[in-house]
């Protein structure tokens, strides 16, 4: 990055000391130095979020600041800073961060602190998007990745003699000692969020500390871990007076999904002792200040029924969701400007958010067939309302039909059919608001949203005699709506462009034995290469399926319609074996062959527009419903081990390139 207008460089002195007179000095202050923490009392773990907290105070101590540069650009004032996180071990730890404001403040301005996510760093692009809205802002860079527009020798983040990042990965889900740990025993402060939590917290100390700040309108957000983050930090911090996490913060993850034995993440230690002080539902039933949770109806590091077992826990009611549909671990423009407006309502009072609409699940029906009724808060003026359904038990591969809902006067109605009632049903509302100019900035979108979700269970289903009415089908998509049923990256690039369903996790739409997958598209370029990619038992390691990709590749050679007939068999992992069958299909993807397969030098990019898709079938041999892929209860199952799965780590990956 290149920093434009006035650039100011931190100077660094060396006085010349005799060497044997500066190692004393050092040798004498080292011993003086008083750690942060204070020991154990008769060596004893903490054994609640109070215990652990007790009497640790983020303004105790010298913040030490130092201003590494500052610059303006855009109307911003930014800085790169430095400041004191504490002494752990005998050694200090410090925190780079950038900071930023409004050029010119005159007043008084509310302040956000921003947390990262994994493998990520302090972000610039969040300190300029909310300072431009009005806010001081501060982005932490926890993780100590090179700083962004980084000079060589730039100070960066320390943490000493511990070490709560990524470099340390199993330490988010342990309490046990080790040589960079905090205690000598098992303990939460052996744990990354506790260390990480401080650093944050002391985050909040420089941002009331500084000029243009008002204190008392100080709020807090985070991205995937930092999410969670947020929520560990809300849960502890009373100056906090807004918070939003996304993606991250959900609570309950080591615990097992409902109906998937095995699922839950492991913990190396006391699983109880985790759960009562490091958990994120221990902290979520602590947060006193408003709460929007953002998210995304598939995300792998929130899931969807965890995320609404946590929020249930927020002992107030000005706490709000919203829900990316086909999305994980993003949100789409109208999801996301939810955010914004949260900190607008509650640190700047520009606008009044509505209330979260009210609902009903009607199961007890004349034909058997479930309704959803959702009545919005009408204060301002509503665009839509849009209500999904879906079965799958794992709401990280579950598709969310749309039940075409119909307004009838104030209420949105929708018939939310059943095909199987030994599995669940789940439903969830997205009402869309409109934005007045007023209230809009530049970039924002014209609409914002909020969800509610609800569900029902077998014995739900059974007490109120729900019928079992939907039936297979063969059509999968005929596209009269586009990629409606599809989430999209960057569609209008290209030769990058990427759509994936996971229509076929639902059992309407699950495969033909012996059949072919059939599909129509139009390009408008000559000598393309489609690639066709099948993700198989995604997400599924708690039935000891692993997740596998397999892409068949089909050569366009003229421009125009195109009829593709495709068998399993067709599709080729990257290992060299075949798809057997269309069982286990967790996504079905369409990108530029290149794309799917980057090592194969021989296939170009793609020419010409996005191609159109339609008729999308099954043909052929006989409709089967996969085998379920759910453990019997009771069966020794891998399980999840979080940050330290390989799935995990890829789907970190994945979400960064994306």
């Amino acid at each position: 990055m290149i920093f434009t207008s006035t650039s100011t460089t931190r100077i660094r002195f060396l006085s010349v000391i005799p060497c044997f007179f500066l190692l004393a000095i050092l040798i004498g202050h080292q011993s003086l130095v008083a750690d942060s923490l204070k020991p154990l009392h008769n060596g004893r773990a903490p054994k609640s979020v109070d215990e652990l907290w007790e009497g640790y105070d983020p303004r105790a101590e010298p913040l030490n600041v130092e201003v590494d540069r500052e610059w303006t650009e855009d109307g911003v004032d930014y800085r790169y800073v430095l400041y004191s996180i504490g002494t752990f071990k005998g050694k200090p730890a410090r925190m780079a961060a950038f900071y930023g404001f409004p050029t010119g403040a005159q007043r008084k301005l509310p302040a956000v602190l921003h947390m990262h996510g994994g493998g990520q760093r302090a972000y610039l692009g969040v300190v300029k998007q909310y300072a431009q809205r009005g806010y001081a802002v501060l982005s932490v860079n926890w993780g100590g990745r090179e700083m962004e527009g980084a000079n060589p020798g730039d100070p960066n983040t320390d943490w000493g003699a511990i070490d709560p990042t990524q470099n340390n990965v199993s330490g988010y889900n342990s309490l046990m000692p080790r040589e960079n740990t905090i205690d000598e025993v098992e303990s939460p402060r052996n744990n990354n969020w506790f260390l990480l939590t401080i650093g944050c917290r002391r985050g909040i100390t420089f941002l009331e500390q500084q000029a243009e700040v008002d204190a008392e309108r100080i709020g807090i957000l985070g991205h995937s871990m930092g999410g969670r983050l947020t929520c560990l930090v809300a849960g502890t911090d009373k100056r906090v007076k807004a918070a939003s996490p996304s993606v991250g913060g959900s609570g309950f993850l080591q615990t097992d999904l409902w109906g998937l034995p095995g699922s839950a993440r492991r913990v190396s230690g006391d699983l109880k002792l985790f759960q009562k002080t490091l958990a994120g539902q221990a902290y979520l039933s602590r947060i006193e200040c408003p709460i929007l949770f953002l998210s995304a109806t598939n995300d792998f590091n929130a899931p969807l029924d965890f995320v609404e077992r946590g929020m249930a826990l927020v002992p107030h009611d000005q706490k709000r969701t919203v829900y990316a549909v086909h999305l994980n671990h993003r949100f789409t423009p109208e999801a996301d400007v939810s955010r914004q407006l949260w900190f607008d309502a509650h640190l700047n009072s520009r606008l009044e958010l509505p209330q979260t609409p009210e609902t009903e699940l009607l199961l007890q029906q004349e034909d058997g067939i479930p309704i959803y009724r959702v009545k919005p808060d009408a204060s301002r003026p509503i665009e839509r309302v849009d209500i999904y359904y879906g079965y799958e038990r794992d709401p990280r591969n579950r598709f969310w039909a749309d039940a075409n809902a119909q307004q009838i006067d104030n209420v949105w109605v929708a018939k939310c059919p059943v095909f199987d009632n030994l599995e669940p049903l789940f439903v969830l509302a997205n009402v869309s608001y409109r934005l007045t100019s007023g209230e809009r900035h530049e970039g924002d979108p014209e609409t914002f949203i909020l969800s509610v979700t609800d569900a029902a269970y077998p014995n739900d289903l059974k007490k109120a005699n729900v019928k079992v009415t939907e039936t297979q089908n063969r059509m999968i998509d005929d596209f009269h709506r586009g990629f409606h049923d599809w989430y999209t990256i960057q569609l209008n690039n290209q030769h990058h462009w990427y759509c994936a369903t996971r229509k076929l996790t639902d059992p309407r739409w699950s495969g033909s034995d012996g059949g072919q997958l059939i599909f129509e598209l139009t390009t408008t370029k000559p000598k393309n290469m489609l690639a066709v990619q099948i993700d198989t038992n995604a997400w599924r390691g708690y039935s000891g399926f692993k997740r596998v990709t397999y892409t068949a590749i089909v050569p366009l050679e003229r421009a125009g319609k195109h009829s593709v007939q495709l068998r399993a068999s067709d599709f080729v992992a990257e290992d060299g074996s075949m798809l057997s069958d269309w069982c286990g299909i967790t996504e079905l993807a369409f990108r530029p062959a290149d794309k799917a397969l980057p090592t194969d030098k021989t296939l170009g990019q793609w020419q010409g527009e996005v191609p159109k898709f339609a008729s999308l079938r099954w043909e052929g041999g006989k409709l089967l419903i996969s085998p379920k892929p759910y453990p019997e209860a009771g069966v020794n199952a891998s399980g999840e081990n979080g940050l330290t799965d390989p799935e995990f780590q890829k789907a970190i990956e994945r979400s960064l390139k994306q």
